[in-house]
């Protein structure tokens, strides 16, 4: 730092180390909160469709704008129907949770070898009825079909989703009455509430210092370089920090959005009442920009969320506690771009 007459804070964040690429194009929770009010899936999964403009009136107290209208860049989330597949326990041991064992449905949708070959079993529901003193936990395993939300990928994602209840007995008998069924988005998710959206984020493959991490260029008499760091850091130790700004992968990773709120919750596909085309209301003229038309249910949230169209993202109840209570956003005018 010898052009500097004082030292100068780091740009960029080490909140995400290593940046590298996702292993999977799916993006993975592995945390879940705990629910004890109800029953019910904590999660839900759909695909990035596009962007657009919601009217909204503000509902926030003790705010200048309570009352007045906003205009909220919000994304849509295409959500067919999820199929509940099966049940997978988990039992405590020395290094952790381990997975114990899976029942499956007797009914599996069809194209559902596409993923994997599974097949009904009952001694797996009575191995899991007579080791409840065993397990930990429960999760449902649920399945989500791409063409569906009329795209071109025939096979299906498989995941887990964490399920909230007073004890493993309440979940159980929940997920043994739901297993074999569709549950819809409205089954999960209301309108107004927070929820939190993790996703793989667009790629932009390997990028300097500069563009990474924004560092700032030196002046063009410097050196040969400009976009290149002025120290790597002191002669001793002579080793190179992570925390050193340095080129690489930028894009490609898993990141989650929390308290994201969702503007609407619809099932409503009908056609537009202006137009003779068979098109739902929510889409603009041509579809959405290489996404397509949304042809199934949907929602849509307030801001942003990370991945491009077409990519899975998965949702789940707001890990993070708020004491807000719901309120059904009232929604004006919904703009397509």
């Amino acid at each position: 730092m010898g052009h500097r007459k004082y030292s100068s804070p780091r740009r960029g964040s080490l909140a995400f180390y290593p940046r590298v690429r996702a292993k999977s194009e799916e993006a993975r929770l592995r945390n879940w909160p705990e629910h004890t009010d109800n029953t019910s899936l904590l999660g839900f999964a759909g695909f990035k469709a596009g962007q657009l403009q919601v009217m909204t009136i503000d509902d926030k107290e003790k705010t200048p704008n309570f009352g007045k209208q906003l205009d909220n860049s919000s994304t849509v989330i295409a959500t067919p129907p999820i199929n509940i597949i099966g049940i997978r326990c988990y039992r405590k041991n020395l290094y952790g949770e381990k997975a114990f064992i899976d029942a499956y449905s007797k009914d599996l949708p069809k194209g559902l070898e596409r993923k994997f070959k599974t097949k009904y079993n009952e001694k797996s529901f009575e191995t899991i009825e007579s080791s409840f003193d065993i397990i930990s936990s429960f999760f449902a395993i649920a399945s989500v079909f791409p063409k569906k939300a009329n795209l071109a990928q025939k096979k299906p994602f498989v995941f887990e989703i964490g399920v909230s209840g007073k004890d493993n007995k309440t979940k159980y008998e929940y997920l043994k009455g739901i297993i074999g069924k569709e549950i819809k988005i409205s089954d999960v998710f209301q309108n107004g509430q927070l929820i939190d959206v993790s996703g793989i984020t667009r790629g932009k493959g390997v990028e300097g210092p500069i563009t990474r991490f924004g560092v700032k260029r030196k002046q063009h008499k410097s050196r040969k370089s400009v976009r290149a760091l002025g120290t790597l850091g002191p002669i001793s130790p002579a080793v190179v920090m992570y925390s050193v700004p340095r080129q690489g992968q930028r894009g490609f990773h898993q990141r989650t959005e929390y308290n994201k709120r969702i503007l609407l919750v619809s099932t409503d596909v009908s056609p537009q009442t202006t137009s003779q085309s068979s098109k739902p209301a929510i889409n603009p003229p041509g579809g959405f920009k290489h996404f397509g038309l949304v042809t199934t249910d949907y929602i849509i949230v307030r801001g942003s969320i990370p991945g491009v169209p077409k990519r899975l993202v998965k949702m789940r109840q707001p890990i993070r506690t708020t004491t807000k209570k719901v309120i059904e956003p009232k929604v004006i005018e919904v703009v397509a771009k």
